[in-house]
């Protein structure tokens, strides 16, 4: 009784277990998915009647060729950042421009999209675009795209293809990620949801680091289709995705002669022999003078032998005649061996073969 009342309890313990793992798989699985038409409620005044306690302040300095629009437009910021309770200003002495909170303002986060609407004017965004920060489903990324390429050349290469002949490129990517897209300088503006901006910034650094944007327009092309289909969401898509092969065709030349690296070793190479080293290794060393200096000369005499022989094989080789080819036998059928003279002046080659013939006949 006892034996079976324990394996009772472990079993609902494990079942009690299970029944928890699954209710968390379920919990992960609600968490991931978001259902459509959701939208966050927005945020009132009811949420933070009392206000905030400090102010808050934002300035960013903008260029110079900005002036003239940033001035027609700002009765439009001003109205427009009013709603939020948030005060701006223009000091066109210093060149920037300056946002702050006031007692009425309720949200905290409407300063930080104030911020974001002053740094995308600076960056010469137009007001119709800029203004669509202060919605909360819109989000903005500043890409700062001059200090990755040295060479200023290629830099301006490389912009020039992310925007593409007359601006096709640029606009695609906009069509295909929702965004708003302005390359200004060096820098790279955009302004959309926050999945967008994501994709915008990867093709803009792939751009930057000699990737066409058009393989990723076509990866998120081919995305945008498999989005539709309810069923490959919870799978895979890389079975879908285009794999592109970086291909360097300019490859580096390597050197003729290359230097191979000796290995590394503590001690210091032996020193080269001396000549008396040498000469005690053979056994000239204990040999009298007189018999080195017969040596010496035999072999000085051996090596005049084998240079005078040489010059002899050099001069010899003026003397041989050249080997002559054989002429070719030509024989003629049905004729006879006839010795053909010179034509006497005044004779036509038409006689000269009449006389031939006679001659063969």
């Amino acid at each position: 009784m006892a034996s079976s009342a324990g394996e009772d309890s472990v079993s609902d313990s494990q079942r009690h277990k299970h029944n928890k793992k699954t209710k968390d798989k379920v919990d992960d699985s609600e968490l991931l998915t978001v259902p459509d038409g959701w939208k966050e409620p927005v945020f009132t005044k009811d949420d933070n009647p009392r206000g905030l306690l400090e102010e808050s302040s934002f300035a960013t300095l903008f260029p110079k060729y900005r002036e003239a629009y940033l001035k027609e437009c700002w009765p439009l910021v001003e109205n427009a950042l009013a709603d939020a309770h948030i005060k701006a200003s223009l000091d066109l002495i210093e060149g920037s421009m300056s946002v702050c909170t006031t007692k009425k303002t309720f949200d905290p986060f409407a300063i930080m999209r104030a911020r974001d609407l002053i740094k995308l004017l600076a960056r010469s965004v137009p007001f119709e675009q800029a203004v669509r920060i202060l919605q909360d489903d819109v989000a903005c990324d500043i890409i700062k795209v001059g200090t990755l390429v040295r060479n200023r050349e290629r830099f301006v290469k490389r912009r020039q293809r992310l925007i593409g002949p007359k601006g096709s490129t640029l606009k695609a990517l906009e069509l295909l990620t929702n965004c708003y897209v302005m390359v200004q300088g060096n820098t790279v503006s955009a302004l959309g949801p926050h999945g967008g901006l994501k994709e915008v910034r990867k093709v803009v650094m792939d751009t930057m680091k000699n990737i066409h944007p058009i393989y990723n327009i076509k990866t998120l092309m081919i995305k945008r289709e498999l989005a539709k289909d309810p069923d490959l969401r919870s799978q895979s898509w890389e079975r879908f995705l285009p794999k592109f092969k970086h291909k360097n065709l300019a490859k580096r030349k390597e050197p003729k002669k290359k230097s191979v690296k000796k290995e590394y070793t503590p001690f210091p190479p032996s020193l080269p022999e001396s000549k008396v080293d040498k000469e005690l290794a053979s056994g000239e060393f204990f040999l009298r003078e007189s018999v080195k200096r017969r040596k010496k000369m035999e072999e000085i005499k051996v090596k005049q032998t084998e240079a005078l022989t040489k010059k002899q094989e050099e001069r010899n080789k003026a003397f041989i005649p050249p080997k002559e080819k054989p002429l070719p036998k030509k024989t003629h059928k049905g004729t006879k061996h006839l010795f053909i003279g010179p034509t006497p002046i005044g004779m036509s080659k038409k006689k000269k073969s009449r006389s031939l013939v006679s001659h063969c006949f």
